[in-house]
């Protein structure tokens, strides 16, 4: 064996167990396993999680929020002020900042990563051909699939359709879209819908992000996912304007998503900062309906969206505490919802994006995170020091937690 973990919790309700690792998948998860390892981990309790999944991020527009403040706070300020930077940026710059977001996220647990990344005539390709080398160049660390993603619209910013073929040539994984930022929102659906079919690529879309329910899409979106047959292969971000809805109405919309199976990225950190700014009293949370989905069927993830940018002023890439501020602001705190939210940072973004041979079971890939705490429910409110990260099999990430105290009681 390449690697054991021995003595890990991967549930609270069994036995300790040993995790054996070789040629990059996990070949065994059984107690006490006899064989000897190359390099031997003593888990002594502690609890041990399939990697994390980022799956909605903007690694090219990160750690920019000191170049052009976002002073309004607004969504309408942040598109602005983004859009007026992005023709500044090159593609060392882009390189620099990506890179220390992957740095981020790799020592907070990512294993897997889905990342938007935008382009359009007035900026050209440079952050998005930037991306795609990164993909290259970490390859072997974490896995990166890359949406084109036309945040400046299409219809409204001629020369844009162009590019978005001409991105998926270069070698995009996801179609992106954003209906509510174009004009008409039906047809930009269904143009994305044209180039997703014509590559045979899945959709990831920026979906009804306002605070109020006009304007919404997602009965469109998911009327036109089941008629192309695309059930399973379409995710969206944001999603704010679901909250905003009667349950009257919102029951048949969810029931309508299960049936087209679309996958739901919640971004609580963004849409907490940017929704609401008009709200003067009784300000609304601004996040889609988290639980409602969940037990409507409706598979549910967790992710950043942007750190420090005009979008979100802040955020250092640990999802665990993006899942932690979900809690209280999703009301999951509760004893039966809890333990609901580890999954919505690992399992189900991996269906959302299509990873495969991901989990905690014998023949998948060795991609794992030994976490700093020693009960399952309570992996993501302790918000624990990711003490190993191990992709494809190998150890990425070591931390040694040395605590002293100064002091005597």
């Amino acid at each position: 064996m390449d690697i054991i973990i021995r003595n890990a919790r991967i549930s609270d309700k069994e036995n300790l167990k040993d995790v054996a690792v070789k040629d990059g998948k996990i070949i065994k998860i059984e107690e006490n396993i006899a064989e000897k390892a190359s390099e031997e981990i003593d888990a002594d309790g502690r609890v041990l999680i399939p990697g994390l999944v980022e799956s909605h991020i903007h690694m090219d527009k990160a750690l920019i929020a000191d170049r052009l403040p976002n002073r309004s706070g607004t969504l309408a300020e942040a598109i602005k002020v983004t859009a007026e930077l992005k023709p500044t940026f090159t593609k060392e710059d882009v390189e620099e900042r990506a890179t220390k977001v992957l740095m981020m996220l790799i020592q907070h647990g990512i294993t897997h990563i889905r990342t938007h990344s935008e382009f359009d005539p007035s900026q050209g390709f440079t952050g998005f051909e930037t991306i795609l080398k990164l993909k290259e160049k970490f390859k072997n660390v974490v896995d990166i699939q890359v949406v084109a993603f036309p945040q400046e619209g299409i219809f409204k910013t001629p020369g844009t359709e162009k590019m978005m073929y001409e991105a998926m040539e270069m070698g995009a994984d996801a179609v992106g879209g954003i209906p509510y930022n174009d004009a008409p929102a039906n047809e930009h659906i269904d143009l994305v819908f044209e180039i997703a079919k014509k590559y045979n690529r899945p959709l990831d879309f920026h979906q009804d992000f306002k605070d109020g329910p006009e304007g919404m899409t997602i009965e469109y979106l998911c009327e036109k996912t089941i008629k192309e047959g695309y059930e399973g292969r379409v995710s969206v971000g944001h999603l704010t304007s679901l909250g905003a809805i009667e349950r009257e109405r919102l029951l048949p919309i969810i029931e309508l998503m299960r049936k087209a199976q679309i996958n739901v990225m919640s971004l609580p950190a963004t849409d907490l900062h940017l929704g609401g700014r008009n709200d003067e009293y009784n300000v609304r949370r601004g996040i889609t309906p988290i639980r409602a989905l969940r037990d409507g069927g409706v598979n549910v993830c967790i992710s950043t969206n942007n750190i420090r940018n005009a979008f979100t002023p802040y955020g250092n890439g640990d999802l665990m505490q993006t899942a932690m501020l979900a809690i209280p602001v999703g009301h999951l705190g509760g004893a039966d919802d809890i333990e609901t939210v580890l999954s919505m940072i690992t399992v189900n973004p991996a269906k959302a994006i299509g990873i495969t041979e991901y989990g905690l079971e014998a023949g998948k890939n060795a991609d794992m995170v030994l976490l700093d705490t020693k009960k399952v429910k309570d992996a993501i409110i302790d918000i624990p020091e990711r003490l190993y990260v191990i992709k494809n099999g190998k150890i990425t990430v070591k931390t040694e937690k040395k605590i002293q105290y100064n002091f005597a009681v």
